[in-house]
């Protein structure tokens, strides 16, 4: 059936535009644009009232005005074809092809809002996601279906962090150690990115033939700014849809939400909203939770999807509200470090504020190993201490501590440099990881090990002790 077309368009607020006389527009409906030159652009319904409709347009609006600008809405929200044949391609945000590949009609059409899981059919979880980096690995464990969001700063290397994880992530089947790399893959998102940026991930998952197991969706920092709020919902339906429909382990990378909750800023701006928080809109909080809840796993299915969410934190703010609302709606965090980086460490994880609540559920046994629980609380409790200690030797200097204060303090720098510390194309085991960490360890007194059981130093930590 035809739908009707209005030529009502009564204002335009930068990518907003207010059509009069509509009485049967529904909140998130997609509509058509048609400029005063002919040229057709996607949009979606913001709101609706009194006969009054609101459209955000996707892409450029030069040369709208309201005398020849027309609307037609189509009576379906914004969807997107899925299908396996996603994988190894690359869309832009709004989910059409940029790889030159063939722009597949095939497969089913699923609205990109979703639909929230139900909290009586969510599994638990608990099965061991190997990132092949010993900081997440050991001491802030990533567990299948977790929301575990990485808290960076502009200019630390969080992307070449992302595309790392997204090129070594395996997951342990629960005979132990095979790995099964083929049910696991990756959907990539990056939101208001750089050509250069851009040009960077395309040619590190091109080069380590990551993209096979991929799907990568580019929003890049000059397309409009309005698509960034697609973006990523484009990428979990995605998700979902490999996960739940095709049984696959899938983990979602999202960067940077920062730009993306300064698109909602400016789009709640142009839609004149009383603002909150430092500017941003009331309702973040339910925006960011729409997104970072569609991660878990369902019983009876055996696919997951993990979200690995990053985001660079203004003027490296942690009480700021993108990362203070993403604390509370996320099971944890990965923290970058200013301090690690000027050290010349990567990946600089700060060990100390970093945490993944949901480690508990998947490390031990047969998940990673049966001392991985004590090894993690024993290396963490050192290097605070020995964190600690350097504060001190910078009043008092070294001379006046102790022989025992001295150890923990070589160890503190031993754990960056040797533990933090490992190359970008660097992938450990979990095994090499704990083994690593017992070898850190044979430094300090076994009286001090503490925190971990004398049957497991007796297994494990003996060989390192003279």
């Amino acid at each position: 059936m035809a739908m009707k077309e209005y030529k009502t368009v009564r204002e335009i607020f930068g990518p907003i535009v207010y059509v009069e006389g509509v009485g049967d527009a529904g909140y998130g409906e997609t509509a058509i644009i048609t400029m005063p030159n002919g040229e057709k652009k996607k949009g979606q319904v913001l709101e609706t009232s009194k006969n009054m409709a609101a459209v955000q347009i996707f892409g450029n609006t030069q040369g709208l005005d309201t005398k020849h600008t027309s609307v037609r809405f189509t009576g379906e929200t914004l969807r997107l074809n899925v299908s396996d044949e996603m994988l190894g391609r690359v869309f832009n945000g709004l989910g059409e092809p940029i790889d030159g590949g063939p722009a597949s009609t095939a497969g089913e059409k699923i609205d990109i809002q979703g639909s929230a899981i139900n909290p009586y059919s969510r599994a638990e979880l608990h099965d061991f996601i190997q990132t092949g980096v010993s900081t997440i690995d050991t001491t802030n464990t990533l567990v299948r279906g977790q929301k575990l969001p990485i808290f960076s700063a502009s200019g630390l290397p969080h992307n070449e962090l992302a595309v790392q994880i997204a090129r070594q992530a395996t997951v342990k089947s629960k005979g132990g150690d095979a790995r099964e790399k083929e049910d696991f893959v990756v959907v990539f998102a990056a939101m208001g990115i750089t050509h250069a940026e851009a040009s960077f991930f395309m040619r590190d998952f091109e080069k380590t033939g990551a993209l096979e197991r991929s799907v990568l969706f580019l929003n890049l920092a000059n397309d409009p700014s309005i698509e960034r709020l697609i973006t990523p919902r484009m990428a979990l339906t995605t998700a979902e849809f490999l996960a739940f429909e095709r049984d696959m382990q899938v983990l979602v990378i999202l960067t940077d939400m920062t730009n993306y909750c300064d698109s909602l800023r400016e789009i709640a701006a142009a839609r004149q909203e009383v603002p909150g928080r430092r500017g941003y809109p009331g309702y973040m909080y339910t925006d960011l939770a729409n997104i970072y809840e569609r991660a878990g796993a369902i019983k009876g299915k055996k696919g997951t999807v993990t979200q690995l969410p990053i985001l660079s934190m203004p003027e490296e703010d942690i009480t700021h509200p993108i990362p203070d609302l993403t604390g509370y709606i996320t099971e944890g965090q990965i923290v970058l470090s200013r301090d690690l980086y000027r050290k010349n460490i990567y990946p600089c994880v700060d060990v100390l504020p970093s945490l993944s609540r949901l480690m508990s559920l998947g490390i031990g046994g047969e998940k990673t190993r049966d001392d991985h629980s004590g090894v993690s609380s024993q290396l963490y409790a050192s290097y605070a201490e020995g964190r600690d200690l350097r504060n001190l030797v910078a009043v008092v200097g070294e001379e006046a501590l102790t022989e025992r204060d001295k150890k923990f303090l070589h160890f503190s720098d031993a754990f960056e440099k040797r533990f933090v510390s490992q190359g970008k194309y660097e992938n450990r085991t979990i095994e090499q990881s704990l083994e690593l960490g017992w070898d850190l360890l044979a430094g300090i007194p076994e009286s001090e090990l503490k925190r971990v059981k004398p049957e497991h130093i007796e297994k494990y930590g003996k060989k390192y002790r003279k």
